[in-house]
């Protein structure tokens, strides 16, 4: 009888790599057996229930469709905390993670007041709600769906976020200030989808993906002028980026009157990250 690797391999070679392979065995029985260590290669298809092997092939057969892992689990980790996501959120990344860890490691303020804007999964105001004691977290989205997501892993992490419906780009009623503001906002150029997997064009949400090509920093520009307007003196704001546009947001940041602008590059030496302050 056929093990269940031997099984997975042959369904799957072709469509992907052997080593994104044995992370989808690893999470399979992970998600079908309960069992977070199994060793596929001594497991055998005939050892498992009938609902088990409908529930394995199902994954599998949506997986040979391109759709992302995670949403098929409809589950995450992101810097070492549980996530739930769904079709409504994008798949937080480790990009991601690296601006997180930036922000924790500049934060020098006491029951700092933050605010993240478009916050997707909650992926960034979770965190930084349970890495920061007494951090007072907002987080805006304009999707219902999104908030609703981000709010059950705020639950999830035993975290208090408060969560509102927002849309940046929009005028709005006089907000309160904060300490720290940060946005991985909608940075995609229409234009790059041609390069793009479709593991990601055709599941990921495109309005938190892609902006036009002829105003691709509308989203820097809008959330720069409120920031200026709503940090504390000595607040800081954090992009993620496009990596295209790095020097275009460090000159409209400085333009915008925000001071000690900080250019980072991520761990794959791309430009990923700016800082910016207002004094």
């Amino acid at each position: 009888m056929q093990h269940l690797s031997e099984y997975i391999l042959s369904e799957l070679t072709g469509f992907y790599p052997p080593e994104d392979i044995r992370v989808f065995k690893k999470y399979i029985l992970q998600k079908t057996a309960g069992t977070p260590v199994i060793d596929p290669s001594g497991c055998k298809i005939s050892n498992l229930s009938d609902s088990t092997i409908r529930e394995i092939a199902d994954i599998i057969e949506r997986l040979k469709n391109y759709e992302p892992l995670q949403y098929i689990l409809g589950e995450t980790e992101f810097y070492g905390l549980p996530f739930q996501v769904t079709r409504s959120v994008l798949i937080p990344r480790p990009e991601t993670e690296e601006l997180v860890e930036w922000i924790l490691s500049e934060n020098r303020k006491t029951n700092p007041s933050i605010l993240d804007i478009g916050t997707g999964s909650g992926c960034i105001a979770v965190t930084l709600a349970k890495q920061i004691p007494g951090a007072k977290v907002t987080a805006w989205d304009l999707s219902k769906d999104a908030l609703a997501t981000a709010s059950e892993n705020a639950r999830r992490n035993n975290v208090e976020v408060e969560f509102a419906e927002r849309n940046v780009l929009l005028p709005a009623d006089k907000t309160p200030t904060f300490d720290i503001i940060v946005s991985n906002p909608p940075y995609v150029a229409e234009s790059e989808k041609a390069g793009m997997d479709r593991v990601v064009l055709d599941y990921e949400p495109h309005t938190a993906l892609f902006v036009p090509d002829n105003d691709a920093l509308i989203f820097y520009r809008s959330i720069a002028d409120m920031a200026f307007r709503q940090l504390n003196p000595e607040g800081r704001l954090y992009f993620e980026i496009n990596r295209a546009k790095g020097k275009e947001i460090v000159a409209l940041l400085k333009d915008k009157g925000f001071e000690n602008v900080v250019l980072k590059k991520d761990i794959s030496r791309n430009d990923r990250m700016i800082r910016a302050e207002k004094t």
